[in-house]
Order: C-alpha cells, then structure tokens, then sequence
C-alpha cells in the first residue's frame, strides 16, 4: 500500500522541481543572457590574447643490471675477487627510481639552464627563457633588482644571477616542466616541458635528459672506473719494471759467458735477475687478469639509457581556439548562475 504513495511522492517533487527550475529561467533569462555575453566575449578574448603552448615530450629507457655481476660474480670469487663489491651492488648511491627526483633537482636544471642557446656563448638557454617571457623589462622595473640582467654577462653579480635563476627554476618546475614513471614495473621515464617558444622547449626537455642521464651513469660506475684507473696504473708501473728487469737478465746472462767460473757473486747476480723477472712476471700477469675482469664488470655495470621518443619540430601545440573560448565563456558563468538561483 505504501508503495504507490512512495511513487506518488517522487514523482510529485520531480514535478515541482522541473517547475521551480523553468520558472528561475524565465524570470533570470535577461540576466544569465547578459552574463553569458560579458562572460563570451571574454572568452573570446582570452583564446586570442593567450600565448600559445609548445610541448616537448621525450621518453627514454634505464636499462641496468641488478644481478650483483652474474658470472663475473662467480669467476671473480674464484680468483679472490669481488666482483659484487667493486660494482657496488646494495650500495650504489643512487638506483633508477630516483631517476625522478634527478631530473627535478635544481642542480641538474641550473647546469642546463647555463649551457648556451645556440652557438653563440653569450647568450644562455636561461637568458631565452628571460625574453621568450619578457622577464628581463620587469626585472628592470622592480625596485629589488633595478637592471636587465643578463645571465651570460661576467659583470653582472653572481649573488643576483643565483638568486633570479633560483626564480626561474622554481617557475619552470611548477609550470612548465613534468617528468613521470608511466609503469612502476618498467623502466622507462617520460620528461614533458611546455614553454611559450619552441626551440626553447626542444632543448631545455634534450638537455636536461642528457645532464642526468650522464650524471647518473657517472654516479653508478665511478667505483669500477676509479678500479679500472688505479689497475692501469699499477700495471703501467709493473710493466716498466718487468721490460728493465728483463733487459737486466738478458745482460747478465750475456756477461756470464766471459766470466770466472771462480767468481761466484756474478752467477748469484745472475741468478737474482732472473728471480726477480719471474716474481714480476707473476705479478704482471695476475694484474692484467684483474684489469680484463674489472673492465668486463664495468661494461656490465654501465646502464644504458636509451631515448624511444624525442620531440619533433613542429611540436604539438597547446592553444585554445575562438569558438571554444567563446562557448566557455558562454555558458560556464551561465549554468553556475542558474544552480546559484535554484538554490
């Protein structure tokens, strides 16, 4: 029984309802009309005064090898070498999740905001940035600064460039630059910068990926490359001293041909010679050994990093055209006045 009053009651307040709402509209037509022209014009004229969009995409692939050294491990361990240790497995400082945070720290950003827009090295990729957004008249005009400021210029004070290109580097990660894991299981990394010029967006999204990607395969195989430097030079040395031992020997045993057979200190000498090429010849040997088996690990280690898509001018552009502006702008401001005087 009480289900057709139920029924009765829903569709009685869905009536009044629809009721309420077209009588608001006729007695509010002139108003949301006149709010809906004021609100399209400035639509409009925002999708003609805003500055087009160009975004740079570039995703790339962190190849590395988490295997500890594999069968470098195990041929390493033995000849009493740890080939695990030396690559750093467990311990290397950085790993490719933080490959993220790389690529927003305001190091690598500087380093890439200071390198030069073109050929000329006056003229900085930062100091693009200033005119594409006309920074540098408003830097003139501020009480704080008081000049236009050019970055590639040395009599400018560095406590003034530091402090501006602070600036434009907390504005450019806020606004314009984004860089993201699409897949956790997967080791690709997608960098988007979006700036107001298009050259400027190709190479600041190129060279930031070139900044970090070096610095991060530099952080990941410095130890086997500082082993790799001291065994070459410890071989070097050891080699040296090998070819003047051996020359040494030769000599020796040449003059023994001709000497006393009573003189018994010359035969010993002859004799340290040659012992002490075989105790160097040893040592060479195994140094080399360690040498081929350290640089096999540090190719091993290396990670590759391998770019799958880079921009290609033209870049895709980010704009707002006429007629979305001015439908935006129409009935955005139109419908939020009509539910403001339902309510």
């Amino acid at each position: 029984m009480q289900s057709p009053s139920n029924n009765f009651s829903i569709q009685q307040l869905l009536s009044n309802l629809f009721t309420k709402l077209k009588v608001t509209f006729k007695e509010h037509f002139k108003l949301m009309l006149l709010i809906g022209c004021i609100g399209g014009v400035l639509g409009l004229g925002y999708s003609l005064f805003k500055h087009t969009k160009y975004n740079a995409e570039i995703t790339f692939l962190v190849e590395e090898n988490k295997a500890g050294g594999g069968l470098l491990s195990s041929l390493g361990s033995q000849i009493g070498i740890d080939v695990s240790s030396m690559a750093g497995a467990g311990n290397s400082v950085i790993s490719g999740d933080n490959m993220l945070e790389l690529l927003k720290s305001k190091t690598m950003m500087q380093e890439c905001l200071l390198t030069p827009f073109q050929k000329d090295s006056s003229y900085l990729l930062v100091d693009r940035y200033v005119d594409v957004y006309n920074l540098r008249d408003k830097w003139a005009n501020d009480d704080k600064v008081g000049v236009q400021v050019h970055f590639g210029d040395p009599k400018v004070s560095p406590r003034l460039k530091d402090s501006l290109l602070n600036v434009i580097i907390k504005r450019i990660y806020k606004k314009e630059f984004s860089v993201a894991k699409p897949d956790k299981k997967l080791g690709f990394f997608k960098v988007s910068v979006s700036t107001n010029d298009e050259l400027l967006s190709v190479y600041l999204s190129e060279r930031i990926i070139k900044i970090a990607t070096d610095f991060y395969v530099n952080n990941k195989t410095s130890r086997l490359k500082n082993n790799v430097a001291r065994l070459e030079h410890r071989t070097d040395s050891i080699g040296t001293l090998l070819n003047n031992r051996t020359y040494s020997a030769v000599n020796d045993m040449r003059l023994m041909l001709n000497l006393n057979p009573a003189d018994i200190s010359a035969q010993g000498s002859s004799e340290i010679s040659q012992r002490d090429k075989i105790v160097l010849s040893t040592v060479y040997a195994e140094l080399i050994k360690n040498l081929e088996i350290t640089k096999t690990a540090l190719v091993q280690e290396t990670p590759t990093i391998q770019i799958t898509d880079k921009p290609i001018i033209p870049l895709e552009k980010e704009e707002l055209k006429w007629y979305e502006g001015l439908l935006i702008g129409f009935f955005a401001p139109v419908f939020f006045l009509f539910v403001i005087l339902a309510i």
